[in-house]
């Protein structure tokens, strides 16, 4: 039985990074739940890139998804904390979830 219900994304009255992170209804726990982190289903088809020292999550979103909003499927999916690091700086590769694919729990 499903128990998330609801998709939907947070309005905001400015600019933010989280607005483009769905959340949804949790019925089991009467709860809204943001579909982030360990929800992300790991055996989900990925390709491997080589990190390069301009790449950012904002970027790749771009490159691989034509749109750098996605930038939180990579982060998450790679468990990325800290969206703003210098991925150069901690990694020589990420794993790039391919966007159709993703399941969350």
């Amino acid at each position: 039985m499903d128990t998330l219900t609801n998709k939907r994304f947070e309005s905001y009255t400015y600019t933010c990074r989280q607005a483009n992170i769905p959340y949804y209804y949790d019925t089991l726990c009467d709860r809204d739940i943001y579909a982030i982190g360990s929800q992300i289903d790991k055996n989900t088809e990925f390709i491997t890139h080589q990190i390069k020292s301009t790449d950012t999550l904002d970027y790749l979103a771009l490159k691989y998804y034509s749109n750098p909003t996605y930038w939180w499927a990579i982060a998450y999916f790679n468990d990325i904390e800290d969206s703003l690091i210098k991925l150069s700086d901690r990694y020589t590769t990420l794993r790039i979830p391919a966007i159709a694919s993703i399941r969350f729990k």
